[in-house]
C-alpha cells in the first residue's frame, strides 16, 4: 500500500497540481460557477412547481394545480424566474465565461464578458421559417397572401409557409448554447485578452475618468475580436449554407460528448478521477468541472427545461438518464467519497481517540455534505490504509445509482438542488419528488457502509495505544 501511494504521489500528484491550476480550467470552472445565482433561482421556481403542480396528482385523483387560483398564481411567477434564467442559461454563462477569462489574464474583465457574449450570439439566427400542411380555404388563402409583404407569410389551399425575423429560438439559448459559447467564446475573449496584453488600445489623457478611459482602451480589441469572430461565422456560412454554426456543434461534438457520458464507463472514470484528486489533497470536483458541468452539467439543465415543460415523463423520453446532479444523489453524500458513511462507521466500530475524535466534529458538517474536517482532520488524504475504501466505495454506490436509473428504477434527476441539501432529501427533491430516490441513496449508503466497515476496524490495530487510552476515559 505504502508503495502504491509513494508511485501515485510521484506520478499523479504533479499532473493534478497542473491541471488545478491551469487558469484556462480554472476560468472555466468559475465562469460556471459565477452562472449559479441564477440557476439555483431557476432551480427553485421549478422545483416549487414540481411540488405544488406535478407531485399531488402521484397522490390525490384528478388535482390540476393550474386550476387552483393561489396555486395557479405562483405557477405563474415561477415561470417568470424560469424566463430569465434557466431558459436563457447558455446566455449567462457566455458573459460568464468572458468575464472570468479575461479576469485570469488581468485585464478588462466586463469588456470580456461583453466580447464573449456578443461574438456567441453573433452566428445564431434570426429567423424562422415553417410549413403547416393542411386545408386553408379559400378566403384565408388571399387574407394571408395579401399581407404577405409584411407578415412574411403565404398560402394555399394545400397548406401555410410562415416566415419572419427577429426571433430566437429559446433552444438557441438554453443550455444548447453552452458548446457554442465555449468555443466562439474562448476565442474572441482570447484575442480580446492578447490585443490588451500588447496595449493596442486607445489612450486617453489622465484627466479623463477611469471608467471612460478602461472603455475606451478596449475598442480596438473587442472590434477586432468580433470582426475575426464575424469572418468566420461569414466563411462557415459559405461552406455549409444550411446550418448555424451552433447547430453544426450540436449534431457534430455536443451530442456525441452528452452521448459518451450517458456510458457507465465515463462514469465511473469521471468518480474515480475526483477520488485521486482528493487522496492528494486537491479538490476533485473543482478540478473535473469542466467535465462535471460541461458535459453532465448541460444534461442537467436539458433535463431541467423538459421537466418545466412537459414533468417527469418528457425527462424519460426525450431527456439524460445521468447528470451532474445524479453523482450528488448517489455517491457523495456527506462529500466526495460518500463519507458520512465514513463517520457513521467510525462511531460504531473506531476504537481510535484520534478518529473518534474527528468523526465527532465532523459528523455535523457531514450531514450537510462539507467533508473538509474530516478529509484533512482524519486525515483521508494521504492515508495509505483508507485508500482503497475512498477509491472503492464511490463506485461501487454510483454504479447502484446508475443501474437503477438506467433501469427506470428511478426518475432520472430532473431538479438542481443545492450541494449542501441532507442526503436522502437531495435525491428525493432531484428526482422530482419521486419517493423510492431516497430507497435508492440508502442502498448505496449501505454498500458503502460495507465497504469503509472492515478498513476502519483494521485501522484500530494500527495503534492500540489510542484505543486503549479511549478505554481508559470511557
Amino acid at each position: 500500500m505504502e508503495a502504491l501511494s509513494a508511485w501515485l504521489e510521484k506520478h499523479l500528484l504533479p499532473i493534478a497540481a497542473k491541471i488545478g491550476a491551469q487558469k484556462h480550467l480554472v476560468a472555466l470552472r468559475d465562469a460556471f460557477i459565477g452562472t449559479m445565482p441564477a440557476t439555483m433561482a431557476g432551480s427553485v421556481a421549478v422545483m416549487i412547481n414540481a411540488i405544488i403542480r406535478d407531485l399531488p396528482p402521484q397522490f390525490f385523483s384528478g388535482y390540476v394545480g393550474g386550476d387552483i387560483p393561489i396555486i395557479k398564481e405562483i405557477i405563474s411567477i415561477n415561470g417568470y424566474i424560469w424566463n430569465g434564467t434557466l431558459a436563457i442559461a447558455g446566455l449567462i454563462f457566455a458573459f460568464s465565461w468572458g468575464y472570468n477569462l479575461s479576469r485570469a489574464y488581468g485585464v478588462n474583465d466586463l469588456a470580456g464578458g461583453i466580447v464573449s457574449l456578443a461574438a456567441s450570439i453573433a452566428g445564431i439566427t434570426f429567423s424562422f421559417s415553417g410549413n403547416l400542411a393542411t386545408s386553408v380555404p379559400a378566403k384565408m388563402v388571399e387574407t394571408i397572401n395579401a399581407e404577405s409583404a409584411t407578415t412574411g407569410w403565404s398560402a394555399t389551399s394545400q397548406g401555410i409557409t410562415a416566415t419572419g425575423w427577429g426571433w430566437i429560438p429559446l433552444n438557441n439559448l438554453d443550455s444548447n448554447f453552452f458548446f457554442t459559447a465555449m468555443v466562439i467564446g474562448f476565442v474572441a475573449t482570447m484575442i480580446f485578452c492578447k490585443l490588451m496584453l500588447r496595449d493596442m488600445t486607445i489612450k486617453l489623457p489622465d484627466s479623463v475618468p477611469p471608467a471612460v478611459s478602461k472603455a475606451f482602451a478596449a475598442i480596438i480589441p473587442a472590434t477586432v475580436a468580433l470582426y475575426s469572430v464575424a469572418v468566420f461565422y461569414w466563411a462557415f456560412a459559405k461552406l455549409i449554407p444550411n446550418m448555424t454554426f451552433l447547430e453544426w456543434i450540436q449534431e457534430t461534438i455536443a451530442k456525441p460528448l452528452l452521448g459518451f457520458s450517458q456510458g457507465f464507463g465515463a462514469v465511473v472514470v469521471v468518480t474515480i478521477a475526483i477520488q485521486l484528486f482528493w487522496f492528494f489533497g486537491i479538490h476533485g470536483m473543482n478540478v473535473l468541472a469542466p467535465v462535471l458541468e460541461g458535459v453532465f452539467g448541460v444534461a442537467q439543465l436539458k433535463n431541467l427545461n423538459l421537466f418545466q415543460e412537459g414533468g417527469v415523463e418528457l425527462v424519460k423520453a426525450e431527456g439524460y438518464k445521468w447528470v451532474r446532479g445524479s453523482f450528488d444523489a448517489y455517491s457523495m453524500f456527506g462529500g466526495s467519497g460518500g463519507t458520512i458513511v465514513l463517520i457513521v462507521v467510525i462511531l460504531i466500530f473506531s476504537k481510535r481517540a484520534d478518529y473518534r475524535a474527528v468523526a465527532n466534529l465532523s459528523l455535523g458538517p457531514g450531514i450537510f455534505n462539507i467533508n473538509e474536517p474530516v478529509m484533512f482532520g482524519l486525515p483521508i488524504v494521504l492515508n495509505p490504509i483508507l485508500f482503497i475504501p475512498f477509491m472503492l466505495a464511490p463506485v461501487v454506490s454510483v454504479s447502484i445509482g446508475y443501474f437503477a436509473t438506467m433501469l427506470d428504477l428511478v426518475n432520472p434527476v430532473s431538479q438542481s438542488i443545492v450541494w449542501v441539501t441532507p442526503p436522502f432529501l437531495l435525491s428525493f427533491l432531484a428526482t422530482g419528488a419521486d419517493w423510492r430516490a431516497p430507497i435508492v441513496t440508502l442502498v448505496c449508503v449501505l454498500a458503502s457502509f460495507a465497504i469503509w466497515a472492515p478498513f476502519v476496524i483494521a485501522a484500530n490495530k494500527m495503534d492500540p495505544n489510542l484505543g486503549e487510552s479511549e478505554n481508559q476515559e470511557q
